[in-house]
């Protein structure tokens, strides 16, 4: 009886392991298998953006999405961000061919080859990126600035790992180190996902200041969007070598619950950035904010407004005259310390669209910078009319009305 009793705990045990090992397992598949799909959506829609864009010569949607796009005369700047972009979607997809395991399996050359390729871009975009932040400015403060550094030097360092095990033909610590690699290579998705989810989430901008990019959620952010995913994988790759079945299981359970919220954060993102930077890349319509800049340059803003009811009048299927395009030709305005005629631009675009509550958040916003208060005021009340979860406004008619 007693051995009876032993074999069927041992039975059990056994099969407590395997289910164990199948939700294990299953667990990873998914959580590979969201990451991929919102790698490839990522990858699509930067070779799809600025491959298109630029393609038709409209930059400025390159500036609109990043705080230093192309900048004329800027050579070696726009060399690194050309760089950075072509880099960012070939490690993108290199490192997701890479952890396929059947291709390793059936076509071992192939994989060698795309690994060096990986290796190499992994060099490439760190560099890249290393030079655009420190060199050509972006946004943030100094600690996201310090965090993606940490993130460039991890990249290198796993790389190099990687590539000496693999030297060394030691195929476990090896995959270890590329699985490390693919994780910090794949920082850029975590991030997103995070941001776009904590503002579904909460309705808004969360732990930040949209206007300054800066704030304790994002300080955290830039840090935990490659440190956290690197301590899930070592939890992981203990409970993988030592871990028992509760081990197993609360490590199954916890991947999932990551992986749905990274679902979550990718189908927020995608809706949010990524449908639009498509859409607009597949736009073929002439830009109308790159015509009204090139008049204002040549003529003035009176001329560039004159042009703009003329050509909204006689070709309004030529030219975009969506939202965007007069709300990015402001900023870049401001930017430039022509607040003037940012002001007029703005003006436009709230004509055009009386019932957004983005177009009077902006113009408030150069009223504000050209110290017309009460204009400021009266445009930033408009907005949160229009949108009362329009946490800006509320900030902003805070700092107004204190002064």
């Amino acid at each position: 009886m007693s051995t009876t009793m032993s074999t069927s705990v041992f039975t059990s045990r056994f099969e407590l392991n395997s289910i164990a090992d199948v939700a294990l397992k299953a667990a990873v598949r998914f959580w590979f298998g969201v990451t991929v799909v919102g790698q490839v959506i990522f990858a699509f829609t930067v070779a799809s953006f600025y491959g298109m864009t630029a393609a038709r010569g409209d930059l400025l949607a390159w500036k609109k999405s990043l705080t230093h796009g192309y900048v004329s005369g800027d050579t070696m700047g726009n060399s690194a961000l050309a760089i950075h972009l072509i880099s960012a979607v070939i490690i993108i997809l290199a490192g997701t061919i890479q952890l396929i395991p059947r291709i390793r399996e059936r076509a071992p050359s192939f994989h060698r080859w795309n690994g060096r390729l990986y290796i190499v871009t992994a060099f490439t975009v760190s560099v890249a990126g290393l030079y655009m932040m420190w060199f050509r400015g972006t946004v943030g403060d100094l600690a996201q600035h310090l965090g993606t550094s940490l993130m460039a030097v991890l990249i290198m360092l796993c790389a190099v790992m990687a590539l000496r095990y693999a030297m060394a033909r030691d195929f476990k610590t090896h995959r270890r180190w590329a699985l490390r690699l693919y994780l910090v290579v794949s920082a850029s998705l975590f991030i997103r996902a995070g941001i776009f989810l904590s503002s579904l989430l909460n309705h808004g901008p969360f732990g930040f200041d949209p206007a300054t990019f800066t704030g304790p959620f994002l300080t955290f952010i830039t840090f935990g969007q490659y440190l956290v995913p690197l301590a899930v994988l070592e939890i992981y790759l203990r409970t993988q070598d030592r871990g028992g079945a509760a081990g197993r299981f609360a490590m199954a359970t916890g991947l999932f619950v990551l992986t749905v919220g990274l679902g979550a954060g990718i189908f927020a993102v995608t809706m949010g950035a990524w449908l639009p930077s498509i859409k607009r890349a597949y736009d073929h319509r002439k830009s109308i904010a790159e015509t009204l800049s090139a008049t204002i340059a040549a003529s003035g803003i009176d001329d560039a407004t004159k042009q703009y009811r003329d050509f909204k009048t006689a070709a309004p299927a030529s030219y975009n005259f969506d939202e965007d395009e007069l709300n990015t030709l402001g900023y870049q305005l401001i930017q430039g310390k022509k607040v003037a005629e940012a002001i007029r631009i703005f003006q436009l675009n709230v004509e055009a669209y009386p019932k957004s509550s983005n177009v009077y958040d902006s113009l408030g916003e150069a009223y504000m910078d050209d110290g017309k208060k009460s204009e400021a005021i009266a445009n930033y009340r408009r907005s949160l009319a229009i949108n009362p979860k329009n946490r800006n406004a509320v900030s902003m008619l805070q700092k107004l009305n204190s002064q």
